[in-house]
């Protein structure tokens, strides 16, 4: 096994094993040996998660197992996130993201935030589970420009399509930019719930944020 996979796994093998310590080492190990910060993240800590969460649907894994889990996995995170390279939005703007309601997974969403942070974009984060209309009252509210909406879950998809139908209802539909994302969600879905944009991943999100915003402000 090469030395950079190596390193990847054992970032992998600290969030499972809970442990924030090696969590940072690790991810200070990467970046020194010259690892992508954003491939240090996805195909090492995210990874982890992933690892973390099949633990818990099997019932290996409970909750306070999880919360060690993702402490391990966000002081990696720590430690990466001042070395990604993004290109900085090149207009301001405010963006609201949250996981729809009925789904409580926010890794993805969380890894969004940061990256879209990392950007100089302004996020107001409404958490997991959120009631559908707490979406488009926070983007009115600040003013936002643009609504982030994930899930994990097929079961939840449906609220996706929701609060693009309020947003319609409220004859406000033209003020925000709607992207979505998750696991299962793809460009078709979007398509078809009439989203502006979809992301398979979080520098993807990025990109498209980038897009989308600037389409909006020059149109």
């Amino acid at each position: 096994m090469g030395e950079k996979q190596e390193i990847l796994q054992q970032l992998a093998q600290a969030v499972v094993e809970m442990d924030e310590e090696a969590a940072v080492t690790v991810a200070e190990q990467a970046f020194r040996v010259g690892i992508d910060p954003y491939e240090a993240i996805t195909d090492g800590l995210t990874v982890g998660m992933g690892i973390v969460n099949e633990k818990f649907e099997n019932e290996e894994y409970f909750v306070p197992e999880i919360l060690l889990c993702a402490d391990a996995m966000y002081a990696g995170l720590e430690v990466l996130r001042p070395h990604l390279k993004i290109e900085a939005a090149s207009h301001h703007a405010r963006v609201v993201i949250g996981v729809v309601e009925g789904d409580t997974h926010d890794i993805g969403k969380n890894l969004v935030k940061m990256m879209l942070e990392t950007a100089a974009l302004e996020v107001y984060d409404l958490g997991r589970n959120v009631p559908l209309h707490d979406f488009v009252d926070k983007a009115l509210e600040i003013d936002a420009q643009m609504i982030c909406l994930s899930t994990l879950m097929t079961t939840t998809m449906d609220g996706m399509k929701k609060v693009v139908d309020i947003l319609e209802e409220k004859g406000v539909r033209d003020r925000f930019v709607v992207m979505v994302g998750g696991g299962p969600i793809s460009q078709t879905f979007a398509d078809s719930i009439g989203a502006d944009g979809y992301a398979a991943n979080a520098a993807a999100a990025v990109r498209k944020a980038n897009e989308l915003i600037e389409n909006m402000v020059t149109a």
